[in-house]
């Protein structure tokens, strides 16, 4: 038994060494396979020049703030990530829309910043100026597709990134937090389990749990604090979604409670998330 756990240790060794070890990678590979196996197989409604223009109005801005600010030659992985997100989520009739929101997106990270932190997800910020600004705009949520197998691949694979990032603890905080409080109202109002299931399997939900509630940069530095932000999310998307009765309630509830996250570190201080962490882990 020693022998053969001394084989694997090494061999788990040698797996770890040919990862990267920054999450981004992670998330970008992801994102990537996501976004491309949406267009050409699941109909995401989002046209390939869509998604050309967002990525290039993306890390053009990101490349601007870096050189105006002087900066140094970091970040691109982070912009990528952003313009992953937003083509995944936003919806335009228009070209305009999406490079206009990916520019917006970027400079949001260089100008709403508290304590070297900037505030907002940009990809969340950006869709929300997207839906709330700009005329025919909108996010679907349905074009996932509920498809249980889909929810698993996102838990394995959002699992690994939010490992490397060594911020997991939000993301499966929220969603017990939220599944849960699914589940106390289906047994309260004696519903179908099929309402439960059909948000267990919401790829929208778990995309939102492990590549945006879960961002480093702009959630809690502290470990107490990320649990509490994660389940007064949780109960502010709940309350959204089927107290109000409002759409999006993952992408507003985000938003509307991410100005209490320089209030906790400021409450219950801790070290900053800083990128090359994990790289020189």
């Amino acid at each position: 038994m020693e022998i053969a756990g001394f084989a694997r240790r090494p061999f788990i060794a040698i797996v770890r060494g040919w990862l990267p070890r920054d999450a981004r990678v992670f998330q970008i590979a992801f994102l990537a396979l996501l976004l491309m196996t949406g267009v050409l197989l699941r109909d995401f409604s989002i046209q390939p020049v869509q998604v050309a223009l967002t990525f290039g109005a993306g890390l053009a801005t990101q490349a601007f703030w870096l050189k105006r600010l002087g900066l140094q030659r970091r970040g691109i992985l982070s912009a990528v990530v952003t313009c992953c997100g937003l083509s995944l989520l936003l919806r335009s009739d228009t070209l305009w829309v999406h490079p206009l929101v990916a520019a917006f997106a970027m400079s949001s990270k260089f100008v709403l910043r508290i304590h070297g932190k900037h505030l907002y997800n940009p990809a969340n910020l950006g869709v929300i100026a997207g839906i709330a600004l700009l005329p025919g705009t909108w996010v679907s949520p349905g074009q996932w597709g509920n498809d249980l197998a889909l929810a698993v691949w996102f838990l394995m694979l959002g699992t690994m990134v939010t490992q490397r990032a060594r911020r997991l603890d939000v993301s499966w905080v929220f969603l017990g937090a939220f599944l849960g409080l699914v589940a106390l109202r289906v047994l309260l109002l004696g519903q179908s389990w099929t309402i439960w299931w059909h948000q267990l399997g919401n790829g929208a939900l778990l995309l939102f749990a492990f590549f945006m509630i879960s961002d480093p940069m702009t959630i809690p530095n502290r470990r107490e604090a990320r649990i509490v932000y994660a389940l007064i999310f949780a109960v502010g998307a709940v309350v959204w979604q089927y107290v109000l009765f409002r759409p999006n309630s993952l992408i507003w509830s985000l938003f509307l409670l991410t100005p209490l996250v320089p209030l906790f570190d400021r409450w219950l201080p801790d070290s900053r998330f800083e990128w090359k962490k994990p790289t020189a882990a």
